[in-house]
């Protein structure tokens, strides 16, 4: 008989991948190509005013084009910490789907101030014409606090709407 490595979710786990979310920079973002290979390429993470995970991408590079064909996802976001077993440290898997987003219009002007706040550098790119705001729709997320604590949480545990 198999032993379910997953804990019951809890407020504490809630709070944890929360957290975890909102301190992300970048994120490691699972695509599958036209041909159905996976290919992962690390990507600028933020969460958006309401929240939700976004990114600001290049319709030029493989990882948008990959969307442009499959738009399902996983993102993966948490960083190591200076010390100790990086196998450790929280980190947060993330699964849903991405929507590329127009790149123009008062959505996306107050989507980039938003953005800029935490990604200033960005404010060297983010206005060329192939850059565009993916918001990822997030169905479910599974999280690695450490060893012996896994935990599966929904969209609504993580404060996402379903």
């Amino acid at each position: 008989m198999a032993v379910n490595p997953l804990r019951p979710t809890d407020d504490a786990a809630r709070a944890l991948a929360r957290e975890v979310m909102q301190g992300a920079r970048f994120a490691a973002l699972a695509t599958l190509t036209e041909a159905g290979h996976p290919m992962q390429s690390r990507v600028a993470f933020a969460l958006d005013a309401t929240g939700a995970p976004i990114s600001l991408v290049s319709t030029l590079a493989p990882h948008t084009q990959a969307l442009q064909h499959r738009p399902q996802v996983s993102l993966l976001v948490g960083e190591p910490g200076e010390k100790g077993d990086p196998l450790t440290h929280p980190r947060l898997s993330l699964n849903g789907v991405a929507m590329i987003l127009p790149n123009t219009g008062p959505a996306h002007e107050e989507m980039a101030a938003h953005y800029l706040r935490s990604h200033p550098k960005a404010k060297l790119y983010i206005g060329f014409g192939d850059f565009h705001f993916i918001r990822f729709q997030i169905t479910q997320g599974f999280l690695n606090a450490g060893f012996g604590k896994a935990f599966q949480l929904s969209a609504a545990d993580l404060g996402l709407a379903p």
